[in-house]
């Protein structure tokens, strides 16, 4: 690229580092042998149901634009949902906003709430996009560091410390993408109070909500004076096995929903209309499809924490998510170095726990969104590994 080109190129997306999950993909990629716990994907197949009901709708010929706003049938089956499985009522016609994809509605709530030189407060570990989009939104990104004696769980003492004049917006990721930590009621109800105390607005992604494996997911906008300062975030993804359908949706109060269906209207119209019949059979039809994946994780999830436990590697147990987040302190490598000569050596590829922020640095995170035979020989591969790195220091 000559010079003159790269100097009309905007500064921060050219300092924008690439995602390092997608680093690891790709290398996979392209070796013969390797077995990826890298990417967040689940391994099984959207259910029969769901997919029949997409290739209806193209049979019928349902592949006009739908309003901006999405299928209105679908706004509605997202409303039934939130209401009984937490509580939360919605104006389907003005509260709701159908996405293509979560990230999507991270991205606009960003854009439609953020002037220049605000803050948004993330926590760390988390998900690769949200301190992207801040910045693409130039809004200051204000991380507050998570920590493993928390669970990775925020604690109201770290979010009043990170708070200033400036501070507008909290991206709340529970569960959490990679540490699989959650937020139960009572940790919410104590943010909850600093939140209001200081007129936070909150971006809580719930993408994971349906697969907790305790007592079920708490939305904090089902808490007194959370809903109308919460634009609540979720997707289809991870709960029915539809990654590529590309479909998420946002809820919250109508001026917000509002100016953010606004640009969704001028950058993208409207999502997939053929994902969006799918949707809706999936909201109405999916529950047991929902269930049964969510105990294949929670079995897989069992079958990891105690193979680690086995190799003495101490990870804290996640009970939400499909990830581990292992820590690998005591090998004195950087968790980079660690992932890269696992896959050089041993052929599997596990994402170093700095790609979700500098304080995972000493973790990895571990997907078990994958077959128990795949984990087993990718465990048995790792357990040798470590075994090799611990004779190497005596």
């Amino acid at each position: 690229m000559s010079k003159a080109i790269h100097e009309q190129l905007a500064g921060k997306v050219v300092e924008m580092k690439p995602s390092g999950i997608r680093k690891f993909f790709d290398i996979v990629s392209e070796m013969s042998d390797a077995i990826s716990l890298g990417v967040g994907e689940p391994d099984f197949d959207t259910p029969w149901h769901i997919r029949d009901e997409g290739i209806y709708s193209l049979e019928q010929g349902r592949t006009f634009y739908t309003s901006n706003s999405g299928l209105k049938e679908l706004r509605v089956e997202i409303c039934n949902y939130l209401q009984r499985t937490q509580g939360i009522t919605y104006d389907p016609l003005n509260e709701v906003l159908i996405t293509v994809g979560g990230s999507e509605a991270i991205d606009l709530m960003f854009r439609a709430m953020i002037n220049d030189g605000e803050e948004v407060l993330i926590p760390q570990p988390s998900y690769v996009s949200y301190e992207p989009c801040a910045i693409l939104a130039n809004a200051v990104p204000v991380i507050i560091d998570l920590k493993a004696e928390n669970e990775f769980r925020l604690t109201p003492e770290e979010l009043e410390a990170a708070i200033t004049p400036k501070s507008k917006i909290l991206v709340l990721p529970f569960p959490n993408n990679p540490t699989g930590a959650i937020m139960r009621k009572e940790d919410l109800e104590a943010i909850a109070e600093v939140i209001i105390r200081h007129d936070l607005y909150v971006l809580s992604d719930e993408i994971y909500s349906e697969l907790t494996y305790t007592d079920g997911h708490v939305s904090i906008a089902s808490l007194p004076g959370m809903q109308e300062r919460t634009i609540l975030v979720n997707g289809f993804s991870k709960a029915y096995a539809m990654t590529g359908w590309r479909m998420g949706y946002a809820c919250g109060p109508q001026p917000i929903i509002q100016q953010m269906t606004k640009i969704h209207q001028y950058a993208i119209m409207c999502a997939p209309t053929t994902s969006q019949y799918a949707c809706v059979e999936a909201l109405r039809n999916g529950d047991e499809d929902v269930r049964m994946m969510r105990e294949s994780y929670n079995e897989r999830r069992r079958y990891v924490l105690h193979r680690l436990k086995n190799m003495g590697i101490p990870c804290f147990e996640p009970l939400g998510a499909f990830y581990a987040f292992p820590c690998v302190e005591e090998f004195g490598m950087s968790s980079e170095e660690f992932a890269e000569t696992l896959l050089r050596e041993e052929k599997v590829a596990i994402v170093p726990g700095t790609a979700f922020g500098a304080c995972g640095e000493g973790f990895l995170r571990l997907s078990y969104a994958y077959s128990l035979e795949n984990l087993t020989e990718a465990l048995n591969r790792l357990e040798k590994f470590v075994a090799r790195l611990r004779e190497q220091k005596q």
